[in-house]
C-alpha cells in the first residue's frame, strides 16, 4: 500500500537513532490507516523515554530488542479504512509513535471520540488509548492545532500537578519549588498556581541562560538559578514539584530544607542524564507522579467527564495567555525529524518555541 517510516531510539542510550521503514498492508477487518500529519516534540517526550521500562511508555508502539519508540501527541488522517463507522478522511487527535503512519483497530466509539482497542494496548492506560474525532468535534478550528498538540498535554498534566497538591492540602507547605521552572507543564503549572488564594508562596528555579525570561513571565514569587539554590528559604514547610529530574539539585534542596521537605513530586526529567539522586535525596517523601492515576482517582471522586471538563477549561485559558510569549517552529520531514529529536534530548530546545514536526512532508 505505502511505506511507513519511524524513528526508533535505543532504550538504554536514548541518543541511539534509527529510522525503520516498512511496508504498510491494506487494513484488516476492522482496523484503519492514519497518516501521520504533524505532532508536538518537547521534552516531556523525552521523560516517556527515560521512563518508558517504568510506566510502559515502550508498550504503545512496539519495536524489536534493544530498540523503541517514543510516543508524542499530535494529529493525523484516516487513509484507508476497513471499519464500516470510520471514513476515510477523517481528522484524529491522539497518541502517535514519531513517524509518518500508524495501523490502530477503534472501538468504543462515540460521536467524537474512539479508542485503538488493539491488543497490545488493551492493559496501558486509558487516556493514552483515546482518539478525539475532530472531524466531527462541533468547534473544531483547524488553525489550532499546533496549540493544542503541544499544550494540552502538558498543561493537562499542569493541571493534574495544581489538583493533586490541592487534593492533598499542599502536604502543609507554604512553599512551592519549582526546578525547570522553563518548561511549558511548570509554567502552566506557575498559571494554575498564580490563580490559587491560599497564599504559597512560589519559587521558580531555572538556568542563568532562561532565567530573564522565567521572570518577565511574572508568574512565580521569586526566581532562582541552578547556582544560587541557598537563597532558597529553608524555614519555609515547602513541596518541590520537580520538572527536570536533575538529582544534584533535588538532593542539595533536600539537605537544605531537611523536615522542611514535605514532599516531592517527581514530574518530568528534562537533564536526563542528571537522573541519579545525590547524597541527601529523601526518598521516602518523594514519589513519581503520574497523571493518568490521578485522572482516574478523579474520575471516581467528581464522576465521569468532570475532570476533563475543568482540564480543558484550563487549558484553553492557559493557552490564550501563552501566545504573548510562545511561537512555533515547524520541522519537515523524517531526517529533520531525528535532528530535532536529538536537539530536544541535548536540552538546547528554546522553551519560548513550540516544536511541531511534519514528518511526511
Amino acid at each position: 500500500m505505502t511505506a511507513a517510516q519511524r524513528l526508533e531510539v535505543k532504550r538504554n542510550a536514548l541518543g541511539a537513532t534509527r529510522v525503520t521503514q516498512t511496508d504498510i498492508d491494506a487494513p484488516a477487518a476492522g482496523e484503519v490507516v492514519v497518516a501521520i500529519d504533524r505532532f508536538a516534540l518537547t521534552a516531556n517526550n523525552i521523560t516517556y523515554g527515560v521512563a518508558g521500562d517504568k510506566i510502559g511508555y515502550w508498550q504503545f508502539f512496539p519495536s524489536d530488542g534493544e530498540w523503541g519508540v517514543i510516543p508524542v501527541w499530535g494529529f493525523g488522517d484516516v487513509i484507508a479504512s476497513a471499519h464500516d463507522e470510520i471514513a476515510v478522511g477523517e481528522r484524529l487527535y491522539g497518541y502517535w509513535p514519531m513517524g509518518t503512519h500508524l495501523t490502530i483497530r477503534p472501538g468504543r466509539i462515540a460521536a467524537t471520540r474512539l479508542f485503538d482497542t488493539s491488543e497490545h494496548r488493551a492493559e496501558l492506560p486509558p487516556v493514552y488509548n483515546a482518539y478525539a474525532r475532530c472531524s466531527h468535534e462541533p468547534h473544531y478550528v483547524a488553525d489550532t492545532d499546533d496549540a493544542r498538540m503541544l499544550l494540552l498535554p502538558l498543561y493537562a498534566t499542569s493541571y493534574c500537578l495544581y489538583d493533586f497538591m490541592v487534593d492533598n492540602q499542599f502536604f502543609d507547605a507554604t512553599q512551592v519549588i519549582v526546578p525547570s521552572a522553563s518548561s511549558k507543564t511548570a509554567i502552566g503549572l506557575a498559571y494554575a498556581m498564580a490563580g490559587d488564594d491560599s497564599g504559597k508562596h512560589t519559587v521558580g528555579v531555572t538556568s542563568k541562560g532562561n532565567a530573564a525570561k522565567v521572570e518577565s513571565l511574572g508568574l512565580y514569587d521569586q526566581v532562582v538559578t541552578y547556582d544560587a539554590l541557598d537563597s532558597v528559604d529553608a524555614t519555609k514547610p515547602s513541596v518541590i514539584i520537580d520538572m527536570s529530574g536533575n538529582g544534584d539539585v533535588l538532593a542539595t534542596l533536600h539537605r537544605q530544607l531537611q523536615d522542611n521537605m514535605r514532599f516531592t513530586s517527581n514530574v518530568g526529567i528534562t537533564h536526563y542524564a542528571d537522573n541519579t539522586m545525590g547524597d541527601g535525596f529523601i526518598k521516602e517523601r518523594s514519589r513519581m507522579f503520574f497523571a493518568p492515576g490521578h485522572m482516574q482517582k478523579r474520575a471516581k471522586d467528581w464522576g465521569p467527564g468532570e475532570f476533563e471538563k475543568r482540564s480543558f477549561a484550563f487549558w484553553l485559558d492557559a493557552a490564550k495567555r501563552s501566545d504573548s510569549w510562545l511561537s512555533y517552529r515547524h520541522v519537515n520531514g523524517v531526517a529533520a525529524m531525528e535532528q530535532a529529536y536529538k536537539e530536544v534530548l541535548a536540552g538546547n530546545a528554546s522553551p519560548d518555541t513550540g516544536l511541531i514536526i511534519v514528518p511526511g512532508s
